[in-house]
């Protein structure tokens, strides 16, 4: 791996903020989202519209969330050409969306225009507000074989790779990454609190991990300097969801 500067000098416990939970609303259409949302009540107020719901309900479901007083998270992972990124970005900003995310891998450029896109959305909206732009690292579905039969390269390190992308959004000026908590320790190290890290694969101890394979509980996500946690299943699908969210939030602290 090239050299990269070390700036953790910031990274102080007294400076590194209390993450924020995002319930993920993988489902596939706004009454059953909105039925998560009426069930935890104020236990949650942000959360994450992926490719399922947003496919199946569209940007209705993002202002009927901002309607009920949630901030929402758009994550449909863009990578695409930067004009077409900025363009996409400004419109996610501008029906309501507080954080984005893009592909690491789609390039600095297209990562810098996606912060235009969303500045100018944001701007658009006339909300007073900010959309926060992530870049995904590497998949928390993927471990080092997989990654190395999609990427054509034997050998991948998974934590390397993660730096590496790290770096890349580091300079096109993104807010932060999302990466898996396995790996966060060693992003927060590097980097301080120069990037916001947001952990997807959050599980509470004993619950599924699905598809996910590398996987951290609420707990070890705060340990490893998350902003925020993405948590599913974990809760969505609990017998009692509620009570689940609460588990949630006493392991942040």
């Amino acid at each position: 791996m090239t050299a990269r500067p070390n700036i953790a000098t910031t990274a102080t416990p007294s400076t590194t903020p209390k993450a924020t939970a995002i319930v993920a609303l993988d489902v596939p259409n706004a009454d059953s989202a909105l039925m998560i949302v009426s069930a935890l009540g104020d236990l949650c107020r942000f959360y994450k519209v992926g490719s399922e719901l947003f496919t199946g309900a569209g940007p209705a479901v993002v202002r009927a969330l901002a309607d009920h007083g949630c901030q929402v998270f758009l994550d449909l992972k863009f990578h695409d050409i930067p004009n077409t990124i900025r363009g996409a970005a400004c419109s996610a900003a501008r029906i309501g969306a507080q954080i984005l995310t893009v592909h690491a891998t789609g390039g600095r450029a297209m990562m810098e225009a996606a912060m235009e896109g969303a500045r100018k959305g944001a701007a658009q909206a006339g909300q007073g507000g900010e959309c926060e732009v992530f870049a995904v690292t590497v998949l928390t579905s993927l471990d080092a074989d997989r990654i190395s039969e999609a990427w054509g390269r034997p050998g991948v390190n998974v934590q390397d790779e993660v730096l590496r992308l790290a770096e890349l959004a580091r300079r096109a000026g993104v807010t932060g990454i999302v990466c898996g908590g396995a790996e966060a320790p060693a992003v927060r190290v590097e980097y301080g609190n120069t990037l916001k890290l947001l952990i997807p694969g959050v599980r509470l101890k004993g619950s599924a991990t699905n598809d996910q394979l590398r996987v951290v509980t609420p707990g070890e996500a705060v340990g490893a300097g998350a902003s925020y946690v993405i948590v599913g299943r974990t809760v969505t699908a609990a017998p009692a969801v509620r009570d689940a969210m609460r588990s949630v939030l006493a392991e942040l602290g």
